[in-house]
């Protein structure tokens, strides 16, 4: 195992170096990511302009009341070492080529061109560094028409650019976008997906690669059977709300207390829905209410379900569906959450120190793997707080 910055080995990532470059949400939270799993990760910032992430949304003070943090940065950016670097800076350029020389994937998000621009163009990088694996995230790719590349993506853009956002919501309304940050997060997770795959193939060959992620091929890469509905039946699939087009139970019914989401996607399933019902499984016309919707039978189907949740409380209507093996669930909220029962025995929110506002709880590191656990070491810091460990070891 090679040396590393990580006071303590953990995690199925531990050795891997990762030099992330970008700001916001997408790119930066894979290397975030990597890092809860044991990767060394260094985050540049520019030393004139602070990632805007640290301060969107509510915030929270710091130690010593100086500034304020915004819960999402404190959540997401954990682990991490923070420098600055000044890529119009020769000397910071030279920095961040002895960096790049040192690391085993370089992840940033920027307008295509930009690090051309800078002198720092893929061949410049990998020159100083073969093995390097280089991922691109931009809202629009590095390569197509000209005159969407240098267009500005955000999260809704890329929901609705991608074509997700067109699904989401109900007939009746406008197409509505998926909370948090859905394309972000999407994009987030091929980033770290991809870069990881092609570091494996740098590891076998010595040789590295380039990846160019667009925003929208991420999101759009998750639509399901869309585009086949559209290339081989004419079809272009519209907004269903809550509920399945294709198969019901499926949706939000309502109970005395609130509400419950009840999903029954197997026919099995379907069947055990009938039998709480006291319908007749096996009758074809209750069996073909599950893919007949609209038709009379599959009407009244979803009314005799709507007027059993009805006459039962949400725990009332979650015992009794779960038991009979029909997957069934409040819709929680934070509060709720943090109360559940299941949520505390399995540990999700934990504490950790952070360097800025002190002690911090929040959700823990997901998934868990059993040899290797990830780990939270650090919280945030302030921009360049690194800068000095860091730079001190290039000279």
């Amino acid at each position: 195992m090679r040396e590393t910055l990580v006071p303590e080995q953990f995690g199925p990532l531990q050795g891997v170096r990762i030099l992330s470059t970008g700001s916001v949400i997408a790119q930066p939270f894979a290397a975030a990511l990597a890092a809860q799993w044991g990767a060394e990760v260094i985050q540049v910032e520019n030393p004139y302009v602070e990632d805007t992430w640290r301060n969107v949304g509510l915030r929270v003070p710091s130690a010593d009341g100086a500034r304020e943090v915004g819960t999402s940065w404190l959540a997401e950016r954990r682990n991490e070492f923070n420098i600055t670097l000044d890529m119009a800076n020769p000397e910071d350029k030279e920095r961040f080529l002895k960096l790049a020389a040192r690391a085993d994937i370089w992840m940033e998000s920027s307008r295509p061109g930009a690090y051309d621009r800078w002198g720092l163009s893929d061949a410049v990088v990998q020159a100083a560094n073969p093995r390097l694996v280089i991922c691109h995230v931009s809202g629009y790719g590095q390569t197509g028409e000209p005159s969407y590349l240098g267009r500005a993506s955000y999260d809704m853009i890329g929901q609705a650019f991608g074509g997700s956002m067109y699904q989401t919501g109900f007939p009746d309304a406008p197409p509505t976008r998926a909370a948090p940050w859905t394309a972000d997060y999407v994009t987030a997770l091929m980033c770290l997906s991809s870069s990881l795959a092609a570091f494996v193939h740098a590891k076998e060959t010595g040789v590295g690669q380039v990846i160019d992620l667009a925003q929208f091929e991420a999101i759009h890469a998750v639509l399901a059977g869309t585009m086949v509905e559209w290339f081989h039946l004419g079809l272009v699939r519209e907004r269903s709300g809550n509920s399945s087009p294709a198969f019901q139970p499926y949706d939000v019914f309502a109970v005395k207390d609130g509400s419950v989401v009840i999903a029954a996607p197997a026919e099995t399933i379907f069947e055990k829905v009938c039998v709480v019902l006291g319908l007749d499984p096996k009758d074809p016309y209750w069996s073909s209410a599950r893919t007949a919707i609209h038709e009379v039978q599959g009407v009244e189907f979803d009314a005799l379900l709507r007027g059993w949740c009805e006459e039962r409380t949400m725990a009332e209507a979650i015992e009794q569906l779960n038991a009979a093996g029909i997957a069934c669930s409040p819709i929680l909220n934070a509060r709720a959450s943090a109360e559940d029962p299941h949520y505390r025995a399995r540990g999700v929110h934990v504490e950790w120190d952070d360097e800025v506002v002190g002690r911090v709880r929040g959700t823990g590191v997901t998934p868990r793997f059993s040899a290797t656990p990830g780990k939270i070491w650090r919280g945030t810091t302030l921009p360049g707080a690194d800068n000095d460990r860091i730079f001190g070891m290039l000279t």
